[in-house]
């Protein structure tokens, strides 16, 4: 058997399951919940979802710069923290993130790879996005309203940096290779991670879901290919860098683009 499929030494399958429950609820499964009430809310809402807007990066404190800016940084770094959690529960296995490939071992490689997934996909992510905004099955995204101060696309790298840490480090190395070590088959696993990946982006829409659902099938191959989450979190990295930074420049300036 593979070395992550067996369970670490010490530590039931039970245990696994209830480890694996809790990082899940307090971070990206409890995201899942929280996008599912609001498409919900979405659906009930009298008017079409693409009439409607999903917000990504707001204000916190409008019309208060500094103490924005102070909620944006606080806020990102809250969000990693269960990234924090995952690293002190694979210390158990006495390798921490290099379990997952998460490390500073292949920088040129990671970022080569990373560079070339992101080219690939995300053409076909914003075809797929205005399609599915057109067809009425997705809200307009907005991926930043924030003011234009001197912070502003400092943070937005920030917040996509931290985006993409966050999920490919739970929802595909952490999450497969727990699943793994619980018996799952690669499969199945896969399908899971895939799922709940499309479930936190649900706020989005059918689109949102649907896209993402699919962009995690392939990272999940990908990473069951290369054994690292590396490359996925340099890709994811400067997907979200391009739409958030690239929605601040061309909002309101081209016609393709949908905005409120």
């Amino acid at each position: 058997m593979a070395a992550d499929s067996l369970p670490p030494e010490g530590l039931s399958r039970r245990l696994l399951r209830s480890e694996t429950a809790l990082v899940l609820a307090l971070s990206l499964g409890a995201s899942g919940v929280s996008a599912l009430i609001s498409f919900i809310g979405s659906l009930t809402k009298p008017g079409g979802l693409k009439e409607q807007a999903a917000t990504l990066n707001g204000s916190y404190a409008p019309g208060r710069p500094w103490l924005d800016l102070a909620w944006q940084l606080f806020g990102i770094a809250s969000a990693l923290v269960p990234v924090l959690l995952v690293a002190h529960l694979l210390t158990r296995e006495r390798s921490g993130l290099r379990a997952i490939g998460f490390d500073r071992t292949r920088p040129w490689p990671d970022l080569g790879r990373g560079t070339l997934v992101a080219a690939g996909i995300g053409s076909a992510g914003l075809a797929f996005y205005l399609v599915a905004r057109a067809s009425g099955f997705n809200l307009t995204v907005v991926p930043e309203s924030l003011p234009d101060v001197w912070w502003k696309y400092p943070v937005l790298i920030l917040s996509a940096v931290q985006n993409s840490v966050v999920e490919e480090v739970i929802v595909v190395g952490y999450l497969l290779r727990r699943l793994g070590q619980l018996g799952w088959t690669p499969m199945a696993a896969l399908v899971a991670s895939s799922v709940l990946r499309g479930s936190y982006h649900l706020y989005q829409g059918i689109g949102g879901f649907v896209g993402n659902m699919v962009m995690g099938v392939v990272f999940a191959w990908l990473y069951r290919r290369w054994g690292r989450v590396g490359p996925l979190v340099v890709a994811h990295a400067l997907l979200d860098i391009v739409a958030f930074v690239g929605y601040g420049l061309l909002a309101g300036k081209v016609d393709w683009l949908p905005t409120p």
